[in-house]
């Protein structure tokens, strides 16, 4: 089994860049870097398989910019410190999640005790819709 990706040294191969973060704050979002940016080139990885990288380049292709990097920011909260956390815990998550390969599913036919059980619901519900009626029709009247 491979080993998480947690436990890879892809932190040597993350780099951070912390810039002013948008929206409301007053003062103190102008003159403080608390957004963190985070980079990740897919294609220098050393410590993913050829496989890991195209599946994630594959999976993750709408997030990848043209220099073949992923790039993740976060800026929910006043520390840069706390934003860091968060950057690193969102791209191990998105990572691993990339990563899992779904079994193709096998389609199958109903049997035919399961046809012959929605035809006989079938009959009895037109049977009882029909009874309801007791003989009387609209244009009866």
């Amino acid at each position: 089994m491979e080993t998480p990706l947690r436990n890879r040294d892809l932190y040597r191969e993350l780099r951070y860049s912390a810039t002013r973060s948008s929206g409301a704050g007053g003062q103190h979002v102008n003159k403080v870097s608390s957004r963190v940016e985070l980079r990740f080139s897919i294609a220098n990885s050393q410590a993913l398989t050829d496989d890991e990288k195209s599946l994630i380049a594959q999976k993750l292709a709408t997030r990848i910019n043209q220099a073949g990097e992923l790039v993740l920011a976060a800026q929910t909260e006043r520390s840069q410190y706390r934003n860091k956390l968060i950057v690193t815990e969102r791209f191990f998550n998105l990572l691993e999640n990339a990563l899992v390969q779904h079994e193709e599913r096998i389609p199958t036919h109903p049997s035919k005790a399961t046809i012959a059980k929605r035809m006989n619901d079938k009959i009895r519900l037109s049977q009882k819709k029909q009874n309801r009626n007791n003989g009387k029709h609209l244009y009866d009247i």
